[in-house]
């Protein structure tokens, strides 16, 4: 069993992209037209995909064992694992083209992936940069036909990066229902893919 626990609300610290993904600016990136389930056909193979709760558990898993006992924990410390390579999602959201942006503006919202652990939440503080979804002519303007007809363009934010490792796993309780464990790992994002997976 672990020393104690520190319940605490951390943020991440988010770098620059790292060597070989700096062909665009931090938060510009391509807009793809592929299925969450096919990132590992884009990420580097030792990428750990965490977007679904059997591999967000095992994730879990290996990195603490078993999952907390939420009335034993509150109040108590956090432990430090080693740094990993993983890939996380949150919600996006396109808005109108910016031609200065040379691209789609992209808003973020959290996904929150209930598991045997809790209610998992990755955190990170800061993107430096502007969001920004690059498309095809033809992939842009069948999105501005959307925007024309009233439609909101919903895609999917991957997220790749590295634990902090003074900063690493965040337990905490849910806000909104009693006795609920939430975790955050915190990562370091060194990259970002914009998947869009309707149409």
């Amino acid at each position: 069993m672990w020393a104690l626990w520190v319940i605490a609300v951390l943020f991440l610290t988010v770098g620059s992209v790292g060597e070989g993904w700096g062909e665009y600016a931090p938060g510009t990136r391509p807009l793809l037209t592929i299925a969450p389930k096919d990132l590992h056909t884009i990420l580097p193979p030792d990428c750990h995909i965490l977007i679904d709760p059997h591999s967000i558990e095992q994730f879990l898993d290996a990195l603490d064992g078993n999952p907390p006992d939420w009335g034993l924990v509150y109040g108590h410390g956090h432990h430090d694992p080693a740094l990993k390579l993983i890939t996380f999602v949150w919600f996006g959201e396109l808005s109108r083209y910016d031609a200065e942006a040379g691209g789609f503006r992209v808003a973020l919202g959290p996904k929150f992936t209930s598991t045997r652990w809790g209610v998992v939440r990755f955190k990170y503080e800061d993107l430096h940069g502007d969001l920004v979804a690059k498309a095809s002519e033809t992939l842009r303007n069948e999105l501005e036909q959307r925007f024309t007809r009233g439609e909101s363009v919903d895609i999917t934010v991957a997220m790749t990066g590295r634990l902090i490792p003074d900063e690493s796993v965040v337990y905490d309780f849910s806000h909104d229902q009693q006795g609920l464990g939430v975790i955050m790992p915190v990562v370091k994002v060194e990259r970002l893919d914009y998947l869009l997976t309707t149409k």
